[in-house]
């Protein structure tokens, strides 16, 4: 089963910008469609940006011209670049594989403050 670990959130004033970071213990993660999802106490997990194993990315409305998805498949890691954050950004992130997800990670908290 691969296991995914998220890194790279924290506490921001809105307008900062964090990397997120996830890294896949197995190297099937180089062939799979990838994601990143948002969850807060009001909303079940949402989809927030995809990336095929080709490169072609996908942006909810809410993050689009803000957000950048990449990948480094030789490091088996999921990149989510994320500028000119606002506090509905916050929430905890995580990655997965797009279709047919592993097991879910902890997570990292992303905290924009107005």
């Amino acid at each position: 089963q691969v296991q995914l670990v998220e890194s790279g959130g924290g506490l921001v004033q809105a307008g900062g910008s964090l990397r997120l970071s996830c890294a896949a213990s197995e190297t099937i993660f180089r062939v799979k469609a990838m994601a990143w999802y948002q969850q807060t106490p009001a909303k079940q997990r949402e989809l927030v940006a995809t990336i095929t194993a080709g490169g072609t990315t996908y942006y909810a409305p809410s993050v689009k011209d803000r957000f950048t998805i990449s990948r480094d498949n030789t490091k088996n890691t999921l990149y989510l670049q994320m500028n000119s954050l606002k506090p509905e950004d916050t929430g905890v992130y995580y990655c997965n594989a797009r279709y047919a997800p592993w097991s879910w990670g902890q997570g990292t908290q992303v905290t924009v403050s107005s």
